[in-house]
């Protein structure tokens, strides 16, 4: 089921709130957790039994490191867990790969090794398998106690807002809020607004943005205009996307309670990559650091050290992404850079915004290109193209996907980026500019729900004329 889709925003929304209300305190983990399996199971009902096989899985084994963490059998048990999480997400994830890799290798296919199936991967797999590894290594690092309640911790793996694309949560964050948290009316609008405000992002800016993106990095050969329109529209457009999701899903989570940490933080402002690592996808990035990079050494063995952990904790991220050279090439890319940073010193003196901020945003380009394309050799060509060589203007061909409707919403889009230090302003402190007439709350009262509503207004209006398109983190 998709956030921005009809049968979510008025039949699967409105029944989980009403049921979920009027369940009492005792038993809203268990709504939380059928509704969750209702929103996951409407995709596929045979792959809720991984789900909830790997939950069974992580429960089992947290609560034996506890037992036994002060003994190697802790870390044993510590090992087994995150190796149990770690194959599901080999086999489900990666052995296609693998397969497509090794008959490639030896100048074949999968049908020439034999292989005649393919295996489909389960939507949020990558998200949920690292919830389970942090849980474990919390666990038996005493971060948090391994819970006896399983359907708290069943409702944790598959809650519903952040099930299908993160944020990544973990279970230390969010244990005393399963156990009590506050429900306010106001948090309830603040998490309306949210939720409306991620809908816009997908709705009205990603989703009208995605033809272009999606038209040239499917054209051979695009010409100089081409190939940077292309790679700025899906810059523009999985920025909205993805941070869209994020504030829905921060703003569901607010309606029954829950405060999730937030996921952006106008990263495409950033005047460096460890800068903008500090602001794209922070639970991944604060993931990685937490239980990749640090526990590799980090940076306590000396520069060549930190410089190989940096890489390779960003190959792993971007493989992470996908099972395809491309996602690992880009992890690669960023790794690098920031290897050269932490060298250079790059990353503390990048003060100066006219340099810095272009710089950073011409890497964080570059990389979305092998990101997006199919394969190498499609990023290749788009990267011959933004060097011109092969011609300079929109051929007649590319017209018909390239709209006024695109364009425009692509211009505003980059306004929005531009401008989104003082929105987020807006956004986390609902206060408006002081006047000089001291009416700034009173104004800013009435126009906040004006806005809001008429932005709703729009969203709904929108989606109701367009098929739904799905998030595109719902492939990683």
């Amino acid at each position: 089921m998709v956030f921005s889709s009809e049968v979510f925003v008025f039949l699967f929304l409105p029944t989980f709130l009403v049921a979920y209300y009027a369940t009492p305190v005792a038993g809203r983990s268990l709504t939380i957790l059928i509704a969750s399996y209702i929103f996951y199971g409407w995709w596929r009902m045979d792959f809720l039994a991984l789900l909830f096989a790997t939950t069974v899985w992580v429960y089992t084994f947290a609560i034996a490191i506890e037992r036994n963490r002060e003994r190697q059998l802790g870390k044993i048990l510590l090992t087994l867990g995150i190796s149990g999480c770690l194959t599901v997400l080999g086999i489900f994830k990666y052995l296609n790969f693998f397969i497509d890799s090794f008959a490639a290798l030896i100048g074949t296919d999968a049908e020439g090794l034999g292989v005649h199936w393919r295996l489909i991967l389960p939507i949020g797999i990558s998200f949920y398998v690292f919830q389970s590894i942090s849980y474990l290594i919390d666990v038996y690092r005493r971060d948090t106690a391994a819970t006896r309640n399983f359907i708290d911790l069943a409702a944790y793996k598959a809650l519903f807002p952040q099930l299908i694309a993160g944020p990544i949560l973990r279970f230390k964050d969010l244990a005393d809020q399963f156990k009590h948290r506050e429900h306010t009316l106001q948090k309830f609008a603040d998490g309306t607004a949210l939720f409306v405000i991620g809908l816009a992002k997908k709705v009205l800016i990603a989703d009208p943005i995605a033809p272009i993106a999606d038209s040239i990095f499917s054209s051979p050969h695009p010409t100089l205009i081409e190939a940077w329109l292309g790679s700025i529209a899906y810059m523009m457009q999985l920025y909205f996307d993805f941070s869209g999701y994020s504030d829905m899903a921060i703003g569901l989570g607010l309606m029954i309670g829950f405060r999730f940490a937030p996921n952006f933080d106008a990263p495409y402002l950033s005047r460096s990559i460890t800068e903008f690592w500090r602001k794209w996808h922070i639970s991944l990035s604060n993931w990685l650091r937490d239980y990749l990079y640090i526990p590799l050494g980090g940076s306590r063995h000396g520069p060549i050290r930190t410089y190989v952990n940096l890489i390779l904790v960003m190959l792993l991220g971007g493989l992470w992404h996908g099972a395809n050279w491309t996602f690992v090439l880009w992890g690669g890319w960023h790794g690098g850079w920031l290897a050269v940073e932490r060298a250079t010193g790059w990353n503390k003196i990048a003060a100066s915004r006219s340099i810095a901020l272009p710089t950073t945003l011409l890497i964080v380009l570059l990389g979305w290109v092998i990101f997006r394309a199919e394969n190498v050799f499609v990023a290749l060509d788009l990267y011959t193209g933004m060097l011109g060589f092969n011609g300079l203007w929109v051929r007649p061909a590319q017209l018909l996907d390239i709209t006024h409707e695109g364009l425009l919403t692509l211009a505003v889009g980059c306004v929005i980026v531009a401008s989104e230090p003082y929105l987020l302003v807006l956004e986390r402190t609902n206060v408006d500019l002081p006047s000089a007439d001291g009416s700034a709350t009173a104004r800013q009262s009435i126009a906040v729900p004006l806005v809001l509503t008429l932005l709703a207004t729009v969203t709904v209006l929108k989606l109701a004329e367009a098929n739904h398109s799905p998030f595109l983190y719902f492939q990683f």
